[in-house]
């Protein structure tokens, strides 16, 4: 933990501060500046190629979508979603030719139902992000057109 903390501290990221009222030993306290902001948001956003190793990147990234755009989440989960949806193309190809023991075989199945079960899960948060979005924008769209009726009013 430490040397990131040094590194993004030289990188201007966070900037140590201390608990003054602590008495003993000094603690060492980090703040995110505005730079380690903006640095997190672009690697929340960043789109790199996905790779079976890339779960873990993704659930990390997934516990901070609510600091992203809507379009920025939906195109991050749809990206997830072809990604799986690749994958499980390939399970299911493997499925169909190999011929295992009954573990191997039993193991591919396991792999198929957890990435229909993760691409039915993101089709559903896809689809509430954008009735969400959707929601927003007529919600804006109905208080603006209110806003100049009442307008036109009080100048009639």
């Amino acid at each position: 933990l430490y040397p990131s903390l040094k590194r993004l501290e030289r990188q201007g990221a966070v900037e140590q501060i201390f608990d003054k009222q602590e008495v003993g030993r000094r603690k060492n306290v980090y703040r995110i500046t505005e730079k380690g902001e903006t640095l997190f948001r672009e690697l929340l956003e960043e789109s790199g190629p996905e790779s079976s190793g890339e779960d873990n990147r993704f659930r990390v990234r997934m516990a901070f979508f609510k600091y992203l755009s809507p379009e920025t989440r939906i195109r991050l989960l749809e990206r997830r979603r072809a990604f799986l949806e690749e994958r499980l193309s390939t399970i299911r190809t493997s499925l169909a030719t190999t011929s295992g023991d009954m573990y191997t075989t039993s193991l591919m199945q396991h792999g198929r139902e957890s990435t229909e079960q993760d691409i039915a899960w993101l089709n559903g948060l896809i689809a509430a992000e954008r009735r969400a979005t959707e929601t927003m924008s007529g919600g804006s769209k109905r208080r603006s057109t209110a806003r100049s009726l009442r307008r036109k009013e009080r100048a009639t």
